[in-house]
C-alpha cells in the first residue's frame, strides 16, 4: 500500500496529451497539431524531380553539365543536382569521355543548341568566371 501512495505522489498533475489530437477546443481555437505553413520547401534536383537515370551511352544530357568552352564538369553549384547525382554525372562523363564518345578539351557543336537545363550565368553561390 505504502508503495502506491508514493507512486501517486510522483505522478505529473497534468497527463501529457497524445500526439494527433486536437487541441482546439472550439470552431475558432487554433489547430497545433498542422505543420509549419512557412516552412520553404525543400527543392530537388531536375535528374530526381523527372526520374532520368543518367548513362554514359546518353551523350546528349551529358553535355550539358560540360562547359563548352573549357570541357570541365560544372559543379554543383551551378547544376543545382543533388550530391549523389552530381557524383553520377561526373563518373559517366569521364565514362563516356574515356569510351571516346565525348570530347574532353570542347563540346561538340552539335550540341551547343540544345535546350539549358540550368543557368550558367546564375549560380547558388558566385564563381570566379
Amino acid at each position: 500500500m505504502l508503495r502506491v501512495v508514493v507512486l501517486e505522489r510522483l505522478r505529473p498533475l497534468w497527463a501529457p496529451r497524445a500526439l494527433g489530437r486536437s487541441y482546439a477546443t472550439g470552431p475558432d481555437e487554433p489547430d497545433f497539431t498542422m505543420g509549419n505553413p512557412f516552412e520553404k520547401e525543400h527543392p530537388k534536383c531536375v535528374l530526381c524531380k523527372h526520374n532520368i537515370q543518367v548513362d554514359y551511352k546518353n551523350v546528349k544530357l551529358l553535355s550539358q553539365f560540360q562547359s563548352p568552352y573549357t570541357g570541365r564538369i560544372y559543379g554543383r553549384h551551378i547544376t543545382r543536382l543533388c550530391q549523389p547525382q552530381q557524383a553520377r554525372v561526373e563518373a559517366e562523363i569521364v565514362k563516356a569521355q574515356s569510351a571516346g564518345m565525348m570530347a574532353t578539351y570542347l563540346k561538340e557543336a552539335c550540341y551547343l543548341e540544345d535546350p539549358k537545363l540550368f543557368d550558367v550565368e546564375n549560380p547558388i553561390r558566385p564563381h570566379r568566371f
